[in-house]
């Protein structure tokens, strides 16, 4: 083992280690994620019947269980050249203000005009969209980030891009908008009039301000009554990770340089992607029985699918259009409350994560958004980043674990993941500044008409 004494303060590999192979963790689970199902005969999707819907290439990653690396294709990995490698970076400013023994480390995955993890998969999707010859693609967003980040690939590719964004974030956040258009997407609230489904959803929900799963439900709909468009997805699906996973590969190659081993590895969790990306190598040694580490995902208080939904087969979106996938949810109905303003806003978790979540292989905690928020003033205030408010789910758990440490003097190695920053984010944290900020949680009930609709389904 290296001398620790010799890690920078920010490790950046050279471009000759950067990866250049995606990880599956599939290929390394006992219990496989269930897959996806046809919501009209209850059987496993086959590749055909996901082509109108996903590009080709994507279909065959989302299918596969086996393949334990993909090459990354050198047209992805210029473009990854653009912002990678990113810094693994050791807080040293939040050790000492905390007082901890604990080493901190944090994954910023922020350096790029996106904001956010996001590109990483965007740029992929966007790769194998323009391959096949499409003229576009569809999707929905929340935060913004993804539809940020894929507004910048399909540019690059120049493609077409159509955006559902989620209705209470296009208005409490209109410069992320902006950047969206200035890349060439066509952005529209959600749930809009411009699609069958989301006039249903209005006149079901009338004044709603949308989820992720009404936005999901219209761009599907436009992609499949569209010719040359196909829909992607910025978290959730297994592709996305499996794209994502060059986060954690980065992360695993940099950390075996300086002889830095992770006790605690923490990440947000809101539909997987970055958290599933993050953990990925290193949770792929813990079910070769390598090595151990403790994965912890953070939740929001007011979407808590991991600590309170149910493990079940459920519609991935309101409208009850795309396949159903097995996962830990709240119902494709579950709608967060209008005041939660921390993102993370989807009512499923990515079936590999809910997976491994129901076989012990990582645990999961729900925060509320003020203690959120207070940990991600309190972490800008000494490392000198704004966080965004989703990154700032991890940044509260990994606080708590050092001050843990505090307590007990044990000297453990925290690593989280940094997914973006928060300067598109400012009506929120504004929100939080003049005391305007509430911890809803949703009560039992609220969460039983969510589970209500959740198909009945034993297999």
């Amino acid at each position: 083992m290296k001398d620790t004494k010799a890690i920078p303060y920010k490790i950046y590999l050279e471009e000759s280690e950067l990866p250049t192979t995606w990880y599956n963790v599939r290929a390394d689970m006992k219990n496989k994620p269930a897959p996806l199902l046809n919501p009209g005969t209850l059987q496993p999707m086959k590749a055909e019947e996901l082509a109108p819907v996903f590009c080709e290439e994507l279909v065959k990653q989302e299918l596969d269980n086996d393949t334990r690396y993909y090459p990354i294709p050198q047209e992805i990995l210029d473009f990854y050249k653009m912002y990678r490698p990113s810094p693994l970076v050791r807080a040293y400013c939040l050790e000492k203000k905390l007082g901890t023994p604990a080493k901190i480390y944090y994954k910023f995955e922020g350096n790029n005009t996106s904001g956010s993890h996001k590109l990483n998969s965007a740029i992929a999707q966007a790769y194998y969209a323009k391959k096949q010859g499409l003229k576009g693609v569809t999707t929905e967003t929340g935060a913004g980030q993804w539809g940020t980040a894929l507004s910048m690939a399909c540019s690059y590719f120049d493609l077409d891009c159509k955006v559902y964004m989620v209705k209470v974030s296009y208005e409490q956040k209109p410069f992320r908008r902006e950047v969206m258009r200035t890349y060439g997407a066509s952005v529209v609230p959600s749930p809009s009039n411009t699609t069958n489904v989301g006039r249903a959803i209005l006149e079901q929900f009338p004044g709603t301000t949308g989820s992720l799963g009404c936005a999901i439900s219209e761009a599907v709909e436009v992609a499949v009554s569209n010719p040359g468009y196909r829909y992607v997805l910025g978290s959730v699906l297994n592709q996305v990770l499996l794209h994502q996973s060059v986060i954690g590969v980065e992360t695993k190659i940099a950390m075996d340089k300086y002889g830095i081993v992770p006790d605690v590895i923490i990440g947000c969790a809101g539909g997987g992607s970055n958290l599933g990306g993050l953990i990925a190598p290193f949770m792929g040694e813990k079910l070769r029985g390598e090595k151990d580490y403790q994965f912890i995902a953070v939740e929001p208080a007011s979407c808590p699918s991991f600590t309170r939904g149910k493990f079940a087969y459920d519609f991935a979106d309101t409208g009850k259009v795309c396949p159903m996938a097995k996962m830990y949810t709240l119902g494709s109905g579950f709608i967060p409350a209008p005041n939660h303003a921390g993102g993370l806003r989807y009512h499923g978790m990515s079936s590999i994560l809910s997976q491994l979540y129901h076989d012990g292989y990582m645990e999961a905690r729900a925060v509320e958004q003020t203690s959120v928020f207070k940990a991600a003033e309190e972490f800008a205030r000494v490392e000198g980043i704004l966080p965004a408010p989703e990154s700032s789910h991890a940044i509260r758990v990994a606080i708590d674990e050092a001050l843990k440490c505090k307590e007990t003097g044990e000297e453990k190695t925290i690593l989280f993941g940094l997914t973006g920053t928060g300067y598109f984010d400012m009506v929120a944290y504004e929100k939080f500044h003049d005391g305007l900020m509430t911890d809803y949680i949703p009560t039992d009930e609220d969460l039983q008409k969510g589970f209500d609709g959740i198909p009945k389904i034993d297999l």
